[in-house]
């Protein structure tokens, strides 16, 4: 179903009620904007399916059958474009200008998420370094990242490296890559932990190649 903000008309409808006294009916709706009854019942039954309006019966105050009426749902319109690059931006540069501990502080919020976004493993079943790998690529895969898993030697336990052929902070990774891939390393660091696994993502090769970065992985100990 489609937004208000995709429908001038229903966005009209929309704000005409937000400004009401008191809630209104069809009748008063097409009155107040000079359009056919129908074409505001349309719109009122998309903003009511889209949780944006209320529809209720309202009892008559003499003779008369009861009277449906709609009212704008209460708090901020959900509406509209976001700005969280911005926001991103924002935060980032302030952490930018803290100095030297920014790359570190950005490590760390990476291994603290990363450890948060995985299922810790059960105390007597900690994961084999291919699980844990494993693992890693799954999370990584459903962050964005189009992780593949790339093997050294023939039948090693793990891989040795995870190619990630897409960044979903490509654009904030160029502008603050000195915080922004500390911060994907970190994560993948946390996550490893959080796992218990015998693997750690030791670095993070930023645009190894034009279309890819490269998470070097080693062995651990638990």
């Amino acid at each position: 179903m489609s937004t208000g903000r995709e429908s001038p008309r229903r966005r009209e409808v929309l704000e005409l009620l937000r400004a009401a006294a008191a809630p209104l009916g069809v009748t008063d709706v097409a009155e107040r904007m000079r359009v056919h009854p129908n074409t505001v019942r349309f719109h009122l039954d998309a903003l009511v399916s889209e949780g944006m309006v209320q529809r209720r019966t309202e009892e008559p105050s003499g003779r008369g059958r009861p009277r449906t009426v709609y009212a704008a749902e209460p708090g901020m319109h959900r509406g509209g474009t976001r700005g969280y690059r911005l926001l991103a931006q924002m935060l980032l540069s302030q952490l930018a200008s803290t100095g030297p501990d920014a790359h570190r502080a950005a490590t760390e919020a990476g291994r603290a998420w990363g450890a948060f976004l995985v299922d810790p493993a059960p105390p007597l079943r900690p994961p084999t370094a291919g699980q844990a790998a494993d693992g890693l690529v799954a999370l990584l895969d459903d962050l964005g990242f189009a992780p593949t898993a790339e093997h050294g030697e023939e039948g090693a336990a793990a891989p040795e490296r995870i190619r990630l052929r897409h960044c979903p902070f490509l654009e904030l990774a160029e502008e603050y890559g000195q915080l922004v891939c500390p911060l994907h390393l970190g994560l993948m660091q946390g996550a490893l932990a959080g796992l218990r696994a015998p693997l750690d993502a030791a670095r993070l090769e930023p645009f190894a190649t034009p279309d890819s970065c490269v998470a070097h992985l080693r062995t651990a100990p638990v």
